[in-house]
């Protein structure tokens, strides 16, 4: 029974992985091998009770303990790797967030301001097509910064309000 559960919960972490866009099926399948033991497990014991070889073990949990949902520990008396699935789900939340997630924001924030400054170079103020294009630069990057404040709040442990995501204190927005 617990056995089937195992392999149950190793397929639906896989799966689910494999949907995040980030890792692969096979990581998601270390993670579930690992998170259900109580000791930490060799590489070779991965490689074996997942059928891989130990190479693609090796290339796959380095992803994994670079998201930090995975670490590297040594066990007494031996000189093999050994691992462990991280328990803190909360802090690798945050790592995958300010990682994955904030630095693309920035990226668009970033690209904003450059086009901005491009833009201003060539065409008038008063240009339609350039207060137009302004428009469009100033909402995507307020977006950004309100989804990086979010990011910030969580990251710190704090709330994460609608004021803040739209970047505007609750005592000035107006009702719509």
């Amino acid at each position: 029974m617990v056995k089937r559960a195992g392999a149950v919960f190793l397929e639906g972490m896989g799966a689910a992985f494999a949907t995040s866009g980030v890792l692969s099926q096979l990581q998601g399948r270390i993670f579930g091998l690992l998170y259900l033991e109580p000791e930490p497990v060799s590489l070779d014991d991965i490689a074996d009770a997942l059928d891989q070889s130990k190479s693609n073990i090796s290339i796959n949990i380095r992803g994994l303990v670079d998201w930090h949902l995975v670490r590297r520990v040594s066990v007494p008396g031996s000189r093999r790797d050994h691992y462990e699935a991280a328990t803190d789900f909360w802090r690798v939340m945050q790592e995958i967030m300010e990682r994955r997630f904030r630095w693309n924001l920035r990226q668009v924030i970033a690209t904003c301001d450059e086009t901005e400054r491009t833009a201003a170079e060539g065409a008038s103020s008063r240009d339609k097509e350039r207060r137009f294009v302004d428009q469009r630069l100033d909402a995507l990057r307020q977006f950004a910064a309100g989804v990086d404040a979010g990011i910030e709040a969580f990251s710190q442990g704090n709330a994460v309000s609608p004021d803040l995501m739209h970047g505007t204190p609750a005592k000035k927005r107006k009702k719509s």
